[in-house]
């Protein structure tokens, strides 16, 4: 049997459907982002500068320099590695500090760091689900893959439910009955469509039919609330929620997923989940990292307020070039392209002839038909980048001839986004 062939038939059909992904070789600059060097030739390659505009460190706080400096603190401290799993040696103290700030961040009694936010979602829903009898799990109908794969390791029977619809919810629970355990699953920020959930609804008709509640908070922690609790803590219900998972890999600029809980529910999945015994711990360098800027988003609120304003704008500059945005109440600034093979020459074009990364999304993390451009600002782009991203995507949908949204262009008004002179006149120019 020639094995060799079926990989290469398999990666042939990834090709022919444009779904085929090709890495950006990326050195980001921590105290120039959005700034990086590309090697388009891969190691030792001549690089040109380029600007990212596709970051998942949303608020930029991996080059902070409280971040930073406690990671190398803590790798002089404490070395490289963890030492192995939580059992064998690797419950070191950064992640015990960690894991404490995260349950007050949450208001929870206890909380519980995984190796990425993907574990502690396969943990976290499956784990839980095993141990209740009987347990349905009712998931949103949108819920990531990390969700969809820890429902399908609980082995219990699922139900799902339409997209952020709140009466089919309901009528879900109320045909499952108030007595079978009931598990429900959902997402309070939906990072391609960049939607918001209806946490407050969602957590009302749990307890109206007695049943549990687990929010992945992933695009959301650090980014809203108060103190970057998420979603739940802006819309005041995070007491209403009995599990919340997050990430330290986005809004908290590090790495590593978590969970957070009452203890006993924690202490469950510690003891039960595979995934996290047989893993090595989080090493102290990461877990200090992640934990200061955790600590620093708790006070601080000017990384979320400048990062706000700078998608804001950025929404509002595309729309004034017709460019077809899609609308949403988040940071997330997806431009529709609709087709696979022109959503990679349109991030090929940008790369090449503007020196802008923006990797396209396709399928299966899209829907076939609904790829696109999946725009993420940051506190780090400036007003004048605003406008150069702007110029550039026009270029691009002029060269490819994609359509531009016929829809009526609101004006831009400088005094009421407060941007200078210059970058209103350029932004305005891209729109012309």
């Amino acid at each position: 049997m020639k094995y060799n062939a079926f990989f290469d038939d398999a990666i042939a059909g990834l090709k022919s459907e444009q779904r085929y992904r090709v890495f950006a070789n990326l050195e980001r600059d921590a105290r120039r982002f959005p700034y990086a060097l590309w090697r388009p030739d891969g190691p030792g390659s001549e690089p040109r500068e380029v600007s990212i505009w596709c970051s998942n460190d949303y608020l930029t706080m991996g080059g902070h320099e409280r971040v930073i400096d406690a990671v190398v603190g803590a790798a002089r401290k404490h070395g490289a590695g963890a030492g192995g799993t939580r059992n064998i040696s690797g419950t070191h103290q950064p992640i015990v500090e960690l894991e404490a700030e995260l349950a007050d961040l949450h208001g929870k009694e206890s909380a519980l760091a995984f190796t990425s936010g993907w574990v502690s979602n396969l943990a976290g829903i499956s784990t839980i689900a095993q141990i209740l009898p009987n347990c349905l799990i009712v998931s949103d109908a949108l819920n990531h893959n990390s969700m969809i794969e820890g429902v399908r390791r609980s082995g219990c029977e699922k139900t799902l439910f339409r997209h952020n619809d709140t009466a089919h919810l309901e009528e879900v629970l109320r045909e499952a009955g108030n007595d079978r355990a009931k598990l429900v699953v959902f997402e309070s920020l939906y990072s391609m469509d960049g939607d918001i959930a209806p946490v407050a609804e969602i957590a009302r008709l749990a307890k109206k039919y007695n049943a549990l509640t687990y929010v992945d908070e992933v695009h959301a922690v650090g980014m809203y609330g108060p103190r970057g609790g998420g979603i739940c803590e802006r819309e005041g219900v995070m007491d209403q929620i009995d599990v919340i998972e997050g990430t330290l890999a986005k809004g908290f600029g590090t790495l590593g997923g978590y969970i957070a809980a009452n203890a006993n529910i924690i202490d469950a999945v510690r003891s039960f989940a595979p995934s996290f015994i047989f893993t090595t711990t989080l090493p102290p360098t990461v877990a200090a990292g992640a934990c200061a800027a955790v600590r620093h988003l708790k006070t601080s609120s000017a990384e979320r307020a400048r990062h706000q304003r700078q998608a804001a704008l950025t929404k509002h500059a595309l729309a004034a070039a017709g460019l077809p945005v899609l609308d949403n109440q988040s940071h997330i600034v997806p431009l529709m392209v609709n087709d696979a093979d022109l959503c990679k020459k349109a991030s090929d074009m940008l790369l090449d002839r503007h020196s802008i990364y923006i990797q396209p999304i396709n399928y299966p993390t899209v829907a076939k038909g609904t790829e696109r451009l999946r725009i993420t600002p940051t506190p780090r782009h400036t007003d004048e980048q605003i406008a150069e991203l702007v110029e550039a995507l026009v270029d691009v949908w002029k060269t490819l001839k994609l359509p531009f949204n016929t829809a009526e262009i609101v004006p831009l008004r400088r005094p009421a986004l407060g941007i200078d002179h210059c970058t209103y006149v350029e932004m305005k120019r891209a729109a012309e």
